[in-house]
């Protein structure tokens, strides 16, 4: 069934790109099974995401715990400062510079991640990296939720011990206080999105200057508890041909663990208003702020060796090493409330607009992220966590396909149409549409994912390619994207004043 409206599509409800909005001239026609309020474009009104709001949204992530363990853990392999500091340095400019191609994207069209990639998939073959994004965001937000909750019970029990009498029983894996703490942060997390993406926004704002005050204060500490006798490294610091493959691995894996947020940070870009507020935004919230990081990370690592000998994990190492009772509630707290943050932005937006897709004329994002939070409980997340053999293989073999479907949708939309997209098509299911392809599939886009996604799986888990297993992202990508490059036909579709499609040779630009 196909909806035909009558009248021209409100500019208000476009990109502000010139481009962008002389190609959605004219009438448009879109599908209910395609479309609804929150898939459509972002209104120009509704584009608040300025610079400061995505610099808080990646201080956020970039601060977080996992982020802080990754760091200190190049650290305990024998990296000194600088050398980690190379090591992050490598990775921010690769993050940066993706990050910045998906970005612009989701600018332009003003449309979140499952939409703009039927650009790339068709209108019906999309559906499989949204739900593949979908199902590692479930997993993950299960996981992030339940780790949330252990520091909140730790920090209940400090404040008042009696609670430990309720940390002793088992009900399906956790305690009648652990059960609390993981339902309270669940439901903390529910309500921030049942008020939409402009909630997400403002606490996104609000925890930036929180956890990055936090973590200075602490580094400031430490560095004074030594006199700024800092160990530079655990041992004899690499060097040589080992040392630069420990740098360029690290950065490779920082950039792997962005391979979520590079995939779908169009669902934040949309609403930003202009290029320059996303270059200015990630410049200062990803290259910036990563080395700050890196600095910070090396301090505490650096301090605390100094200390007593100990190579620590995690920054709550030291906070809960804290004497003074305030400062380590103040602490934890902090943490707690970037841990949502990080949260809600890498976990929870993701499969909330992804579900939305699957039925837009049932589910909104509200719907959605209910479902999926609701999915997240129910998968008991605990157990996830506990078991090895569901992270290495189940979920870092899904993470592995991340990279092609990121190499795949880049080259579509950069190299082969030249960032020029007909919007009201990705919303409409007429055979005669741009993104129609066969049967609302481009198969050219799966014979590309195969392969790639083959070799990037291969690289990640067998031990046979440990050496490589740094780099499947970036492989990945690369081998999606050169093999859909030359199985296209390389052809765009436009749409000119009147309505009517034609095909542009890209050859010839």
């Amino acid at each position: 069934m196909q909806l035909d409206t009558s009248k021209p599509l409100d500019s208000a409800y476009l990109s502000p790109d010139p481009v962008a909005a002389a190609q959605v001239s004219g009438p448009l026609s879109f599908s209910p099974k395609l479309h609804n309020a929150d898939l459509a474009p972002t209104k120009a009104a509704g584009r608040r995401w300025g610079g400061y709001s995505i610099f808080a949204l990646w201080t956020n992530d970039v601060h977080n715990i996992a982020n802080y363990s990754f760091a200190m853990g190049l650290f305990a392999l024998g990296l000194s400062g600088w050398q980690m500091l190379a090591a992050l340095a490598v990775g921010a400019a690769l993050v940066y510079f993706f990050m910045n191609l998906s970005g612009y994207m989701g600018q332009k069209t003003g449309v979140p991640f499952p939409v703009i990639s039927r650009m790339s998939f068709g209108i019906y073959g999309a559906q499989l990296p949204a739900i593949i994004r979908a199902v590692i965001a479930i997993a993950w937000f299960g996981i992030q939720t339940y780790l949330a909750s252990v520091v909140l019970r730790v920090l209940l029990v400090a404040i008042w011990p009696h609670l430990a009498s309720f940390d002793h029983n088992a009900i399906l894996g956790l305690s009648s206080l652990g059960w609390a703490s993981f339902v309270a942060i669940w439901f903390v997390q529910l309500v921030i999105l049942t008020f939409g993406m402009e909630m997400v926004r403002k606490y996104e704002s609000f925890a930036g200057p929180v956890i990055l005050s936090t973590v200075l204060v602490l580094a400031v500490w430490m560095y004074l508890r030594v006199d700024g006798n800092l160990a530079w490294s655990v041992g004899e610091p690499l060097t040589g041909v080992k040392m630069w493959t420990q740098i360029f691995a690290g950065g490779a894996l920082w950039l792997a663990i962005y391979g979520t947020l590079i995939l779908n940070f169009c669902d934040f870009a949309r609403s930003s208003p202009c290029r320059k507020t996303i270059r200015v935004g990630n410049f200062w919230g990803l290259p910036v702020n990563i080395l700050v990081f890196a600095v910070i990370s090396f301090v505490l690592s650096g301090a605390q060796f100094s200390i007593d000998g100990t190579i620590i994990d995690s920054p709550t190492q030291i906070i809960a090493a804290i004497p003074d009772k305030t400062f380590l509630v103040l602490g934890c707290l902090a943490f707690l409330i970037v841990t949502v943050a990080v949260n809600i932005m890498a976990n929870f937006v993701a499969p909330a607009f992804v579900l939305s897709s699957l039925a837009p004329s049932r589910l909104n994002f509200r719907r959605a992220g209910l479902i999926s939070a609701t999915l997240a409980v129910l998968i008991l997340p605990w157990n996830l966590y506990n078991s090895p053999l569901v992270i290495v293989y189940f979920l870092s073999g899904l993470g592995a396909l991340l990279g092609p479907l990121y190499g795949i949708i880049m080259v579509d939309y950069w190299l082969i149409r030249k960032a020029q997209v007909h919007v009201p098509d990705l919303y409409s299911e007429a055979a005669t549409g741009t993104y129609h392809y066969t049967r609302g599939i481009n198969y050219k886009a799966i014979a590309a994912l195969v392969p790639s996604a083959i070799a990037a799986v291969l690289l990640a888990l067998v031990p046979a390619f440990s050496e490589l297993t740094p780099f499947s992202w970036l492989f990945g990508a690369a081998i999606a994207g050169g093999v859909y490059y030359l199985i296209s036909d390389r052809k765009q579709h436009f749409v000119d004043c009147s309505g009517e499609h034609f095909a542009v040779d890209s050859a010839q630009h």
